[in-house]
């Protein structure tokens, strides 16, 4: 079984602030929009090397969205940035008509998603982001497990063409991909292989369902590992291959169980190969005030809940 190491704890969000200021020196076409979050999103660097290209727009979201749609009509690569609450919910109309309707190549890049916001509490803990953009015609949508992960990612949707949303967080966790790694859009990362369960997982449980993965193979249960960075397209290839293998999933996410990533995989597997499957997410509610590590306990999405859910899927095969 393959070890990965967590390197030093870094936020995910430096990795999109880190990867946009790499982006500003070798693409010119490559500006930033700002709902008055600069900071929190870490895109001061890019602004001071850049001011010509930066623009804040204040506290007016559904603006900053439709100015980015028509920067790209002159060629520009616009990449806005604020709050996932903010990046999805409160523009989704906007998002809908003048950028996947209208197939404009506008990067809609999200920070403090899902409950690991922690102390802001309920009202900024985005849950239903990921099925909000995927429902979208057209629409990229990338959740990433760390910072060289983010900032890789970052860099490589300003080579694509289309609407992209990619997901990010606030807390420092742990960072373990490779630093230089070739961050392919749609294509799955096995990072374990096993026999006995496929633990198919995105951003911040990743690292969770490896440490998982420690925990059952000390166990006599080996479990393959998948980092689905990409919730669309899914690698459906990667995800079949793993489930054939081992008769059985468990998915991994930091978003409600309605509408994420284990929807995906269980709409996949019920039209290709039906094989029993356990959900690791929130159940169709609300976050809270608290720690991430705390409400990250209380809500079942760290390595013990993947363990049981594990144990229980295997059961069933």
């Amino acid at each position: 079984m393959k070890k990965y190491t967590d390197t030093g704890k870094k936020d995910t969000r430096s990795g999109f602030g880190d990867g946009l200021t790499e982006l500003g020196k070798k693409n010119k076409d490559v500006v930033a929009l700002c709902a008055d979050l600069t900071g929190s999103l870490k895109m001061d660097e890019f602004k001071e090397n850049n001011p010509e290209r930066f623009f804040q727009i204040g506290i007016a979201e559904a603006n900053m969205i439709g100015i980015a749609a028509g920067l790209t009509i002159g060629g520009k690569i616009p990449f806005t940035g604020t709050f996932a609450n903010f990046s999805t919910g409160r523009v989704y109309d906007q998002i809908r008509q003048s950028v996947a309707y209208s197939g404009k190549n506008v990067k809609i890049c999200a920070s403090h998603a899902g409950i690991t916001l922690g102390e802001d509490g309920a009202t900024h803990q985005i849950l239903e982001d990921l099925g909000l953009m995927k429902m979208l015609p057209g629409m990229t949508v990338i959740n990433t497990c760390d910072y060289n992960q983010t900032k890789a990612a970052t860099i490589a949707i300003a080579e694509y063409e289309g609407p992209v949303y990619l997901r990010f967080g606030r807390p420092k966790v742990a960072n373990f991909t490779p630093a230089n790694q070739n961050f392919q859009i749609g294509k799955a990362v096995q990072l374990q292989e096993g026999t006995d369960v496929t633990i198919i997982a995105t951003g911040h449980l990743v690292w969770e369902a490896l440490q998982a993965a420690e925990t059952l193979n000390a166990h006599g249960v080996t479990a393959d590992v998948i980092n689905i960075h990409t919730i669309k397209p899914l690698d459906d290839e990667a995800i079949l291959k793993s489930v054939k293998k081992t008769g059985c999933v468990v998915t991994a996410e930091e978003h409600n169980f309605l509408g994420g990533l284990g929807e995906s995989v269980a709409r996949l597997l019920s039209t290709h190969h039906p094989a029993p499957q356990e959900f690791i997410a929130t159940q169709d509610t609300f976050g809270e005030s608290g720690t991430p590590e705390q409400l990250m306990d209380k809500y079942g999405l760290n390595a013990s809940a993947i363990v049981s859910a594990v144990q229980k899927v295997i059961a069933r095969k």
